[in-house]
């Protein structure tokens, strides 16, 4: 676990996702996001699983060193399916993990601590059964529960898996992970603020109620998908587009930034924001829509 201090009341996350390096990688647009990453201005930063395209010393060797280029703040990772071995079986089975331990982290559920937040990275990558879809475990749900029980008190409770909970609304036929209502479910009680994943490579925002009634209706969590924001690998609406997201949290109000790269610009831009109250909050307040006005935490480019 990973405890931070020194954070303002306004908490903001730089999220990125499915890094994908080896051939799919785009070298201008990674040099780009490494760029603007300090500009952000960010408390912490995600990236939520697929650092590799296939699993490769040398693909984790490069991911590594992006990383280490990204600002010195505070960071929770998660491996993604392409994290691990799917063509070399003996890997696969006995030693899934084993590049991604030495050059991304040792840790594959991780807990995350900054002021006003706490963050539970889970691995959702299932080497044995199901490396496409993806599975959280009762182990994982248990380290989950541990974690956000120790929270404190008014935390923005955030948790991190490669693998979605929830398909995209689009008619690409993402399945969710096996077993996921269970998942939400138990995050429902502990009441998470922010689901944040990767994998679909487009960005999704949209909300745990869209595919689950769950047991708070009136609410339920926030999910935010981040595109792939390094690979030629995007799909749907963000075909061969790269995307991160910026996220806001303030005591009241999470503002989410969908950020897409440009072509013709060279450089990302902000093309979406999304605005929901905190899960305590539970509605929107006029004085908040009035009082708390949210910052574009990448400057305005003109094209």
């Amino acid at each position: 676990m990973s405890v931070w201090s020194g954070c303002s009341s306004v908490i903001r996350i730089l999220h990125i996702s499915d890094l994908h390096f080896g051939p799919p990688y785009v070298p201008r647009v990674g040099e780009e996001v490494l760029r603007l990453a300090p500009t952000v201005d960010a408390d912490a930063i995600v990236i939520s699983g697929d650092f590799t395209q296939r699993a490769k010393e040398e693909q984790f060797i490069a991911a590594r060193d992006f990383v280490e280029r990204l600002p010195d703040l505070p960071r929770l990772v998660v491996p993604g399916n392409h994290d691990v071995p799917l063509y070399r079986i003996r890997e696969r089975l006995f030693e899934p993990h084993d590049l991604y331990r030495r050059y991304i982290s040792p840790e594959l559920n991780s807990v995350l601590r900054i002021d006003g937040a706490t963050l539970v990275g889970l691995d959702s990558t299932a080497p044995l059964r199901a490396i496409t879809n993806g599975r959280i475990d009762s182990e994982d749900l248990a380290f989950c529960l541990r974690a956000l029980q120790e929270a404190p008190s008014g935390d923005a409770r955030i948790v991190v898996a490669h693998h979605h909970f929830a398909p995209a609304p689009d008619y690409e036929g993402d399945r969710a992970m096996p077993k996921a209502k269970r998942a939400i479910e138990l995050f429902t009680r502990l009441e998470v603020d922010l689901i944040l994943g990767g994998h679909l490579h487009r960005a999704y925002v949209g909300n745990s109620l869209d595919v689950y009634p769950g047991i708070d209706r009136s609410h339920g969590i926030t999910i935010v998908q981040s595109g792939t924001t390094t690979s030629r690998r995007g799909r749907a609406r963000e075909h061969e587009k790269n995307s991160f997201n910026v996220i806001e949290i303030t005591p009241r109000m999470m503002h989410i930034f969908h950020h897409m790269y440009f072509d013709d610009i060279e450089t990302f831009a902000p093309i979406a924001r999304y605005s929901f109250p905190r899960v305590k909050e539970r509605f929107l307040r006029r004085d908040a829509l009035r009082d708390e006005r949210p910052s574009l935490p990448v400057a305005e480019v003109s094209a």
